[in-house]
């Protein structure tokens, strides 16, 4: 499918100067014992040229490759000083890695050839930049097969990194190409209209601002993602060719996903790991920072990798097929073995919410209340409301949370809703959770929707994780109460005797890092006035939560 079937907007490339690109000059060089080939030209099945740069040992072997494909640019090495607190120094690496990918000191010297690629239309590289789409997924795949034939591979090839080098993972690897023989997704997202550039049909205002930039180096034109979400508001036929049809995925997987990465990754990673239809696939849910973690299990990847791509007997074989932790606070928790995803064990409850007490509990009131808030955060009345539940006993909350609402809007046709859970202590403190790559103080877990967006697609949804078509708009009447369910994305957490789970809403985000460069944001709503949520009675207001019995840690 190519991308002029859905008139994609082109913007002209920013400049390669900015972007400190230093030009093409294939050369060889040797650091560290390390043969470095760079600018290599590889032609593409339509005659088009990408360069890419390639890292070895300097003996002469043939070597598995592990492959690193984004448009960000193959020349500029670490960036980690811009996001503070992120866990990563860039000293902690060597000089030749480039942003979110393998290190190719660690992995050389391992036995591993390593690939960095300029995408179609980055940087040097020939043609237009077309983002997520048919397009890159069909050169990435070409690139894939031109590796596993050259003299110093071995015939097998693998796919390593962090977002965006894990978001291509899952798009070629839906094409199986007959040279790569395992991914290893970490942190990806796999739906792009609903974890990155709409969350529950609102448009996604900060993350999508800051990163388009460092997509969009460019000689020829660039795909204007911000501008296609403009004119595409709704799930269609453009959004859908961005997502890989994950039931086609077949080769080896180890996916790894956050609880912390709520607006991004978790979500998606953790549907790439149910829907796929490889045999083996293993899966960790950390959550903890992503670029950190991702450097401090090197050792664990390497076991997957020699695996699949050099055929050892490694500790693999005994690995449980999901390992994940719950979290207790920011950076404590514990991690315990699991069967499978979603948990098979789970127990759903509903806690309901009492409108005139603010709490949430086992059985619904039987009278009617309202909560209600302005929306407006420089009105005097309250601009959120929230439902507290205290634990009588120690309870784990692992997988999907959803949240259902009878919900007014009485000065508008529509609602933006933003939900988060949090956890409070027995001192009554909120606290405070790992979140995206470098935020220490976030929620247990986060939920949107647009009202207008609340059909749900009854083939897809679940009780516990309601899907959303977001193929039409149903506006509200005057005075008009309607029920709707909010997927609260997953979390794990253990609450002690006496913490309270409380759950959060209002009519705009509830974290914000606004002069932080990694944030989402959703400056654009719909709402006017006050949001009322009806409870008791008529209307059954509840929190679905996933309660896992008599957990025990190992």
């Amino acid at each position: 499918m190519g991308s002029g079937e859905f008139n994609i907007q082109f913007h002209d490339g920013l400049s390669l100067e900015k972007g400190k690109y230093p030009g093409l000059k294939p050369r060889t060089e040797h650091s560290e014992g390390i043969l470095c080939d760079y600018d290599v030209a590889v032609k593409m099945r339509d005659g088009i040229t990408i360069y890419v740069d390639v890292f070895r040992p300097e003996q002469t072997e043939e070597y598995p490759v592990l492959l690193a494909w984004a448009p960000y640019g193959k020349h500029g090495r670490i960036k980690y000083r811009f996001f503070p607190h992120c866990g990563v120094c860039d000293s902690d690496l060597s000089p030749l890695t480039a942003f979110e990918a393998a290190d190719p000191r660690y992995w050389c010297a391992n036995g591993y050839a390593i690939i960095y690629a300029d995408p179609r239309g980055s940087w040097g590289s020939e043609g237009d930049l077309t983002l997520l789409g048919p397009q890159e997924a069909q050169d990435c795949y070409d690139l894939i097969e031109w590796a596993g034939v050259q003299p110093w591979c071995n015939g097998k090839v693998g796919m390593h990194g962090v977002s965006y080098l894990a978001w291509s993972q899952w798009k070629v690897a839906a094409l199986n190409p007959p040279h790569l023989a395992a991914i290893n997704p970490w942190e990806g997202v796999t739906d792009f209209y609903r974890e990155l550039a709409f969350h529950g049909g609102i448009p996604e205002t900060a993350f999508m601002a800051m990163w388009h930039p460092s997509v969009s180096f460019s000689k020829s034109r660039v795909e204007d993602l911000v501008k296609m979400a403009d004119e595409h508001p709704l799930f269609d036929e453009y959004w859908q060719s961005k997502n890989a049809d994950l039931s086609k995925v077949t080769v080896p997987c180890f996916a790894v996903a956050s609880w912390a990465d709520h607006g991004l990754h978790t979500r998606g990673t953790l549907e790439g790991f149910k829907k796929i239809s490889s045999e083996q696939k293993w899966l960790m849910i950390h959550g903890r920072k992503k670029w950190e973690n991702f450097y401090q299990n090197a050792e664990r990847q390497r076991q997957f990798f020699d695996m699949f791509l050099k055929g050892k007997p490694t500790e693999v074989r005994y690995w449980p097929r999901v390992l994940l932790e719950v979290r207790e606070r920011y950076y404590l928790g514990n991690y315990r073995k699991e069967a499978d995803w979603p948990l098979a064990e789970t127990r759903y409850e509903r806690l309901y919410l009492d409108g005139a007490s603010g709490t949430m509990n086992w059985q619904p009131s039987v009278g009617e209340a309202e909560a209600r808030y302005e929306t407006d955060s420089s009105a005097s009345p309250a601009t959120s409301v929230w439902f507290d539940h205290r634990w009588e006993h120690r309870t784990e909350l692992t997988g999907n949370m959803m949240l259902k609402l009878w919900v007014e809007a009485p000065n508008a046709d529509d609602m933006d809703l933003f939900v988060a859970i949090q956890k409070i202590d027995r001192s009554g403190e909120i606290v405070p959770f790992q979140f995206l790559g470098n935020h220490e103080d976030g929620p247990v877990a986060l939920g949107w929707l647009r009202v207008s967006h609340r059909e749900l697609d009854t083939e897809r949804s679940t009780p516990e994780q309601p899907i959303h078509t977001h193929q039409r708009e149903i506006k509200l009447n005057a005075g008009e109460v309607v029920p709707v369910e909010i997927e609260i994305w997953p979390s794990g957490t253990l609450f002690e005797e006496n913490e309270t789970l409380r759950v959060v809403i209002q009519g705009k985000d509830i974290y914000t890092y606004p002069k932080e460069m990694n944030t989402n944001g959703h400056l654009r709503t719909v709402n006017l006035g006050e949001h009322i949520i009806h409870t008791g009675g008529r209307y059954d207001s509840h929190l679905l939560i996933p309660v896992i019995p008599d957990s025990v840690f190992t």
